[in-house]
């Protein structure tokens, strides 16, 4: 007969489907994909790069330092560390 309009269809295909199955799609947690330029692309690739490049140089410091066992410590040449060696005159 008649045609059916693409919303019935999609709601009958839908009912069909349940009918078969009882899978489900899971529910989508983030925005839906977008198209991106190739210079967007290029750019993301290139930041993603570089911030996994400095983790890794921070890691591979991190495991060296833990493997020569040395400790850093804070210098300060002009605080309170070197007032404790200065003497202390009275004006008398």
């Amino acid at each position: 007969g008649s045609p059916i309009t693409t919303e019935e269809r999609r709601l009958r295909d839908k009912k069909h489907l349940n009918d078969i199955t009882a899978a489900r799609l899971p529910p989508l947690h983030h925005s839906p994909a977008k198209l991106l330029s190739i210079e967007e692309s290029i750019a993301i690739q290139i930041k993603q790069k570089e911030a996994y490049e400095e983790m890794q140089a921070k890691l591979a410091a991190q495991k060296l330092a833990e493997r020569l066992n040395i400790k850093m410590l804070r210098f300060e040449p002009e605080g309170e560390a070197s007032m404790q060696y200065r003497e202390v005159r009275d004006e008398d």
